[in-house]
């Protein structure tokens, strides 16, 4: 096995927990190896310090897989496996969550997702990329699911020397499935739906929601799939209208609420920029307004431009909110840190002459759990605020 040696200046945020090693980080690596392989890890004095996969093609050349001197055998990926799922069973919908979320679980690069009996699976890795065939196996004994979908289609995996690939890698996997979520029956189009197919990490900011929705008229921005709008519906909204900018996803949404017989939400295709601009200047007014965007910059260069991006539709959002109203709003824009979120946030406020107060400030479900040593983990913040004139 190769080991790779820290520099002497560079081990402070390693000791400090953080599961990634930067190749700046490394004085030396000696052995041989092959990328994606499982290396010793050294501080600079030469003592043993943890072991991970190494990928020098990579920025985030190492990715730690223990701290302990413990072999990294099926067996020991099994453990991580099983102590997922026994988290999740204790924690969530089993039937609904994030089954695996990376270096959260232990298991760095590796994602999934579980829809009912059906497992959704991205390899984000040179190292998870190596050993999929055997996750797969420990995941069917494991979890036990109809099917093992692949959707490593992402960008991400060109930073890792990686070709983008989906496809069926175990059991059956029908084209739709259906789920529950908070009582809610949603189709999840896995093979073809953005990301995964559904975003689970909103699950119980979802379900916060239920005192702000009686009699309330609502407006859900950013819908996709529909499903805030779905549960303002269930959670006795008066009217509730989604929008997004893809016809596709509103398709799904409205299987979604005639498949739970509701009939006071309503979909239509915008442009939800433009549309914030053409209500806000009809003097529209909601009881609720839900913002939930896309993320608005994956990386640390486009932050400024993102940040104009949530100024703008929040301060529409909060003149669209009627005197005594709510505003749920959202960032799943990692590089934007919870205190600038709030900072653009009560920019907004001040351009938008309004008041607020801050109900409750929540971040992803606990089938996303967060490392506090790393920041990277903690991606999505969510505010509920009253907007007072």
């Amino acid at each position: 096995m190769a080991t790779i040696t820290l520099r002497k200046t560079r081990e402070t945020r390693f000791r400090g927990g953080h599961p990634w090693i930067y190749a700046s980080e490394i004085e030396k690596v000696e052995g041989a190896f092959e990328n994606g392989d499982i290396v010793d890890v050294c501080d600079f004095r030469g003592k043993f310090v943890g072991r991970g996969f190494y990928n020098p093609l990579s920025q985030i050349s190492l990715r730690v897989l223990t701290r302990n001197d413990e072999p990294c055998d099926r067996a020991f990926f099994e453990r991580r496996v099983r102590d997922a799922w026994e988290y999740r069973k204790r924690l969530c919908d089993p039937m609904s969550c994030r089954l695996i979320y990376s270096e959260s679980d232990f298991l760095p690069g590796l994602v999934v997702d579980k829809f009912a009996d059906v497992l959704v699976l991205q390899s984000l890795s040179l190292g998870i990329e190596r050993i999929k065939d055997m996750l797969c196996d420990i995941l069917m004994d494991v979890v036990q699911p109809a099917g093992i979908w692949e959707r490593s289609d992402v960008p991400v995996r060109r930073l890792e020397g990686l070709e983008q690939t989906t496809g069926l890698l175990r059991g059956e996997v029908p084209d739709v499935v259906e789920m529950s979520e908070n009582g809610i029956r949603f189709l999840v189009d896995v093979k073809r739906g953005q990301k995964t197919g559904f975003f689970l990490d909103q699950k119980q900011n979802r379900a916060a929601i239920a005192p702000l929705c009686p009699g309330a008229r609502v407006l859900d921005c950013f819908c996709h799939n529909g499903s805030f709008s779905l549960h303002a519906a269930k959670y006795g909204a008066a009217s509730v209208l989604g929008v997004d900018i893809s016809e596709e996803a509103l398709e799904v949404a409205r299987e979604n609420a005639r498949l739970n017989g509701f009939d006071n939400v309503t979909f239509e295709a915008h442009n939800c920029f433009d549309l914030l601009r053409e209500l806000t200047d009809a003097g529209e007014l909601y009881d609720l307004v839900i913002l939930d965007p896309p993320a608005f910059t994956k990386n640390k260069a486009a932050v400024e431009s993102a940040l104009r991006g949530y100024k703008e539709i929040n301060l529409r959002g909060l003149k669209l909110t009627r005197p005594g109203g709510f505003l749920v709003t959202c960032s799943c824009s990692q590089h934007v840190l919870p205190e600038m979120f709030q900072d653009v946030i009560c920019q907004a406020a001040r351009d938008a002459k309004k008041r607020i107060r801050l109900v409750e400030y929540r971040t992803q479900g606990y089938d996303h759990p967060i490392l506090p040593q790393s920041v990277e983990t903690k991606y999505l913040k969510t505010m509920i605020l009253q907007v007072m004139e």
